[in-house]
């Protein structure tokens, strides 16, 4: 599929339930918050199944293994089965058995779900920099990742050994908030080595998940839906896909309306139930942008609104307004008051 004008959403006659063949599902902000699932899910992911559509689960947490993720699924009301699971932990082992021999040592920084996907690529997940690793690879961990492990991968690195990573996302939303993801360990890895070194990164957003998802699921129309600009949003930009963007998780209104090209989706709806239903069309014309009810338009450095009806629709119109105004650039106009009209 083609890559979209970013200038504005696009609208789509039909449900995207029927317009794709699968979802590109994340997990994290957009099926469950920590371990619960999000409202809607459970039975909008069942109908959009049950109208035919594949369902996969595409997630940058390494830590836990394919089958423990859809086990839990499952618990939650959502049927899915072990292979209807992508991880970063399985991006990055075949980044890494495509570089390197079979049978080799990988020094090994992150849990079990990483174990198991090095194995199934035939590497041999070791613990020291003492053990003649080939690689050094991290994906999170847990909080339970003790800290001579770090120091083990940074003595590897400093060494020259290569480097990988399943993601590097800063944060990861649990139960009691936001903390620290893999991202935030790779960072304690670079300035143990002593900075000067960058690792193969395989998740989201980079091409290596893209790959990954494609090739386990088949997909020939997929549709990525995530709550995350800069992994979810921004891996559909660099696969040339579409993407549906919820506002379940990470990204609020005034991040998307001041969004990048890159961080532009293609749909933008509440929730899970944005798959059972098409979107509707924003008509830009004049510098201002129409959506529903509503009238969005540039006013010096500000963006107004005007009308009523669907909150969605006056942000999808934002959205046209700014984003035609800003170009192959991000929005830096004020929109604080605009958003704060919709109560989003």
């Amino acid at each position: 599929m083609s890559q979209q004008d970013r200038s504005r959403p696009l609208s789509s006659a039909e449900p995207l339930s029927t317009a794709y063949d699968t979802a590109l599902l994340d997990l994290d902000g957009v099926v469950y918050t920590g371990g619960v699932a999000v409202a809607h899910a459970v039975e909008s992911l069942a109908t959009a199944r049950g109208g035919g559509m594949h369902l996969a689960y595409v997630t940058n947490n390494a830590f836990r293994t394919p089958d423990t993720v859809a086990a839990h699924l499952s618990e939650l009301g959502i049927p899915a089965d072990a292979q209807d699971v992508i991880t970063s932990a399985q991006a990055v082992a075949r980044l890494m058995s495509d570089q390197l021999p079979a049978g080799a040592n990988v020094l090994m920084v992150g849990g079990e779900g990483l174990r198991v996907a090095l194995e199934e690529r035939g590497l041999v997940p070791v613990e020291s920099a003492d053990d003649d690793p080939a690689a050094v690879v991290q994906g999170y961990g847990g909080p339970g990742l003790v800290w001579s492990r770090f120091a083990e991968a940074s003595y590897a690195v400093r060494r020259g050994v290569p480097w990988f990573a399943s993601n590097t996302d800063l944060t990861i939303p649990g139960d009691r908030g936001i903390g620290p993801g893999n991202g935030a360990a790779v960072e304690v890895v670079r300035i143990g080595s002593g900075g000067g070194f960058e690792p193969q990164v395989a998740g989201k957003p980079l091409p290596p998940m893209h790959r990954e998802t494609v090739l386990r699921t088949g997909a020939k129309r997929p549709l990525v839906v995530g709550d995350r600009l800069d992994t979810d949003i921004e891996g559909a930009f660099n696969g040339g896909v579409d993407s549906l963007l919820v506002l379940t998780g990470v990204t609020d209104a005034p991040q998307l309306v001041a969004a990048a090209p890159r961080h532009r989706p293609t749909y933008v709806d509440r929730d899970l139930r944005g798959l059972l239903t098409g979107q509707p069309e924003v008509v830009v014309k004049d510098g201002a942008a129409r959506c529903g009810g509503w009238t969005a338009s540039v006013v010096g450095e500000s963006l107004a609104l005007d009308g009523g009806g669907d909150p969605l629709d006056g942000l999808r119109a934002l959205c046209g307004a700014a984003w035609t105004q800003a170009g192959d650039q991000g929005c830096g106009l004020d929109a604080e008051k605009a958003v704060a009209r919709l109560g989003l």
